[in-house]
């Protein structure tokens, strides 16, 4: 491997390179010419740490048909947004990511599923098949209904059931390590 000092001035054009890093976010940040605010900061981070996942305008659509008033899982337009968001030509996308998604979108009727979530409702570790899409929409649909069970057995408010389980979880199962903690 060559280090910069053992090239001269005259073996590079520095005009000339091939950058293909994040493209879209890389030219979009190169753009920015304001003060830089936290909103700046978090794309610049996210650039960075490469969790760019740029969604479709289709997949947008579908998304945004979800409103905070809705008080029941439309189970098509669920299975519609799991196709489009886990679909393999989507990058940066797992099960956990959507369930943020549709959490805030809506968490009246949605929550993030996570390990220490998991392990707390079910007592054991979360294990899903990346590829079979149909089998992460019915874990996450068992994973809400038991949810709901669980809110009702600690007396828990439906729309902070994450947060405070994930909690309990850190309070309870501290010592129990989990796979990529």
């Amino acid at each position: 491997m060559q280090t910069i000092f053992e090239f001269s001035l005259t073996d590079i054009d520095c005009n000339s390179y091939d950058y293909k890093y994040q493209p879209e976010q890389t030219e979009a940040l190169d753009l920015i010419d304001t003060d830089f605010n936290q909103e700046i900061i978090n794309q610049i981070v996210l650039w960075k740490v490469n969790r760019y996942a740029p969604i479709d305008v289709e997949t947008m659509k579908l998304i945004n048909r979800i409103s905070k008033k809705d008080t029941e899982i439309d189970i098509a337009l669920l299975g519609e947004i799991f196709l489009h968001l886990l679909h393999y030509s989507q990058k940066g996308i797992r099960l956990a990511m959507v369930s943020t998604i549709l959490r805030f979108k809506n968490p009246k009727v949605y929550q993030i599923i996570d390990q220490r979530v998991y392990r707390f409702l079910f007592g054991k570790e979360l294990k899903y098949d990346l590829k079979d899409i149909n089998m992460q929409i019915c874990l996450y649909t068992d994973y809400l209904d038991k949810m709901k069970e669980a809110c009702q057995l600690y007396n828990v408010e439906f729309e902070n059931a994450d947060r405070v389980f994930f909690a309990m979880d850190k309070k309870f199962n501290k010592d129990i390590k989990l796979n990529g903690y």
